[in-house]
């Protein structure tokens, strides 16, 4: 039990939350405020307690306008399906905090005003949070889906293309139908933001996941996926058709004739611990 209570120590809220509570103090809408909060809150504690179950390293907890950001030190090399789990560990919560509002409701505990506005911004919450925009949960969604057939790196940069684009899209939307919304506004430009600060470290994210596929001792990959590489491949090309999940035994090929085999660890190995970082394949290959 103490080891959920720490995660209190981890909630952070961010300094755009705080520019939303003086508009809700200004016009007097602090109620609504105190339920956007409680709706956050408890959705991120949902991504948290998951998380935490399956035992992933937790940075923190960001409360956000109209949402929140759970972030992990992890760096991609756990299973799908626990990321998986952890995504929808939010928007689950939605569910249960609805049938309880409703039951109390009918047991005349809620007036109808409150019902309507908990429900309201209940609902808001949960479809904003299911965009396929990063770092939204529709966004990591979009990730893992992504992740399943593709390689890592090329996984994250289809992803934040794609986030852009439905960002652009709802960008759109609401210009046209709230373009006064200056709450709308602050989410939208801390969105851009965010792609922005994802795409400049992409490569550095590509490397921690190449790294502690290296150097990690929890990892277990069971699911192979060999790679056939041209010899005169540089090492770089090699690691970019990493995939998540999926160990890859490396068949070296020559004019179409397989000419030998590596195992990842010793390509990995020349990359990082020899700084072998403009080797080709071939120039490894009879090293081992």
């Amino acid at each position: 039990m103490n080891k959920y209570i720490e995660l209190f120590r981890k909630i952070h809220i961010h300094p755009l939350f705080w520019i939303v509570v003086g508009i809700a103090i200004l016009t007097a809408r602090f109620q609504e405020l105190l339920v956007l909060f409680s709706i956050i809150f408890i959705h991120e504690m949902g991504h948290g307690v998951v998380a935490h179950f399956f035992s992933w390293r937790i940075k923190k907890i960001s409360i956000l306008p109209f949402g929140g950001v759970a972030e992990m030190d992890e760096h991609g090399n756990r299973p799908l399906k626990e990321e998986l789990l952890i995504i929808a560990a939010g928007p689950f919560q939605h569910l249960w905090m609805a049938i309880l509002m409703f039951a109390l409701l009918k047991m005349s505990v809620l007036t109808q005003d409150f019902f309507n506005l908990f429900m309201g911004y209940n609902v808001m919450i949960l479809v904003f949070n299911l965009l396929p925009i990063w770092p939204l949960d529709g966004g990591k969604i979009l990730h893992i889906l992504y992740s399943v057939n593709k390689p890592f790196l090329q996984s994250v940069r289809f992803s934040l293309i794609s986030s852009v684009i439905f960002l652009i899209i709802f960008n759109i939307i609401c210009m046209l139908l709230t373009p006064l919304n200056l709450n709308i506004w602050i989410v939208i430009i801390y969105l851009y933001l965010s792609l922005w600060a994802e795409w400049k470290q992409m490569n550095f994210v590509f490397m921690r996941f190449l790294l502690e596929r290296y150097y990690g001792k929890k990892m277990i990959l069971t699911r192979l996926r060999p790679l056939k590489v041209n010899g005169d491949d540089f090492l770089f090309e090699v690691l970019e058709k990493f995939q998540r999940g999926r160990k890859h035994p490396l068949l070296i090929m020559k004019n179409g004739e397989k000419i030998g085999n590596l195992d990842e660890n010793e390509l990995l190995h020349a990359y990082f611990a020899e700084k072998q970082i403009d080797a080709k394949v071939k120039d490894i290959m009879y090293i081992y």
